[in-house]
């Protein structure tokens, strides 16, 4: 009977206490200390942990419990297992001699959802060291023919593989396997997800908050000057290393919104993403401007950040009473409640800014950074080089 009721007590203090200090003397001002674990046992945890009543979610306010993330990430986990219930069986990517002999063996699964799966690939190195790698494996969707498919993750792939930032995923290769199923390699990121970590502690620190935005602005600002737009920004889609540097990943909704040769940005058609973080003239408009949706997104997820919840299911007045609060709340004197709890009047007027439902009058990401509270938020050394 004691084992069961120690291990909570070992376990708690550990990944979520420790995970951010302060510590005056280095860059920043502070470091990250993420525990490196695969994003399903952590999750797999915190629901048995729950299950067996030994830690309880972060409860929002009665009738606003459909707005936490756990209660989001349940109906994800469902989806999640019916789609891929035929994919464990497989015991990974039917390899090539060339996928094994540039970046080792395929082995245990670290991420999972509607694209396929994802496994760590063991690369041998010298005496008993190793390179780990991301393997993501991509699943043919129903319906979709085998040029379609082709093109999907060719297009994908020259996207996210032309991109070099520390705030970026490093892309590394596409490979077929002798089925001709498509593999895409990346950089390892041991420290899982910012939606696992949010999760897992109920809410961020301020300071670590602010950092993984700022880190999480400076990839946006690169992508959109590179004439790239994400259009699927998500506390899932952005990475962490176990010093907290910050990369985004994810590329399957990308836009090339501007070529090279080009000054003008395209304006972009079609409503993808995930409904939360889904910026409001996307249901509204034929047209708009990619850059302005991803710099909604980013609003939204310094918000689950400091709150722990989604401020809304979906942008739009007629469909939530919880976006209409917040529509409300702008215009009132007193402002939004959620917003207005954030402490600093510099961090609060940007949020609005960044959350503003006219797309024309939307902050840019270059203008978030350069903005008083952008400039003051003090980013870590590891965020700053992507280590």
């Amino acid at each position: 009977m004691l084992k069961p009721k120690e291990k909570p007590k070992e376990k708690e203090p550990q990944w979520p206490a420790q995970r951010y200090i302060l510590v005056p003397d280095v860059p920043g001002g502070h470091e990250h200390h993420l525990k490196s674990a695969k994003r399903q046992e952590k999750l797999s945890d915190m629901l048995r942990d729950m299950l067996v009543g030994k830690k309880k979610p972060v409860e929002a306010q009665e009738g606003e419990q459909q707005l936490s993330l756990m209660s989001s990430w349940v109906d994800q986990l469902k989806r999640e297992r019916e789609a891929l219930a035929s994919t464990d069986k497989k015991g990974g990517p039917n390899t090539t001699a060339t996928l094994v002999e540039k970046y080792g063996k395929c082995q245990e699964i670290v991420g999972r959802g509607a694209f396929g799966i994802v496994r760590i690939s063991h690369k041998r190195k010298e005496g008993d060291n190793e390179q780990l790698f991301a393997v993501k494996e991509f699943r043919r969707r129903p319906d979709e023919s085998e040029k379609r498919y082709s093109k999907r993750l060719t297009s994908e792939f020259c996207i996210s593989s032309s991109l070099r930032h520390p705030n970026v995923i490093h892309t590394l290769d596409l490979l077929q396997d002798s089925k001709g199923d498509y593999c895409e390699v990346m950089e390892f990121c041991a420290g899982g997800d910012l939606y696992t970590l949010v999760l897992a502690a109920g809410k961020l620190e301020v300071a670590e908050a602010d950092c993984y935005f700022k880190q999480l602005m400076r990839g946006v600002e690169y992508m959109h000057e590179m004439g790239v737009a994400h259009r699927d920004l998500k506390p899932e889609n952005l990475l962490l290393t176990t010093h907290g540097a910050l990369k985004i990943t994810d590329f399957g909704n990308g836009e090339c919104f501007r070529m090279a040769w080009e000054t003008d940005a395209h304006m972009v058609s079609g409503l993808c993403g995930s409904a939360p973080y889904i910026a409001p003239e996307e249901y509204v408009d034929k047209e708009f401007d990619a850059r302005a949706v991803d710099v909604w997104a980013t609003g939204v997820i310094y918000m689950a950040m400091r709150t722990g919840r989604h401020l809304w299911r979906v942008a739009r007045r007629d469909e939530d009473e919880f976006y209409e609060r917040y529509l409300e709340g702008r215009r009132d004197e007193e402002g939004y409640g959620p917003i207005e709890s954030l402490a600093r009047a510099r961090c609060r007027n940007v949020i609005y800014s960044i959350l503003d439902p006219n797309p024309s009058r939307r902050i840019t990401a270059s203008q978030v950074l350069k903005s008083e509270w952008g400039r003051e938020v003090k980013l870590c050394k590891a965020g700053e080089e992507g280590i």
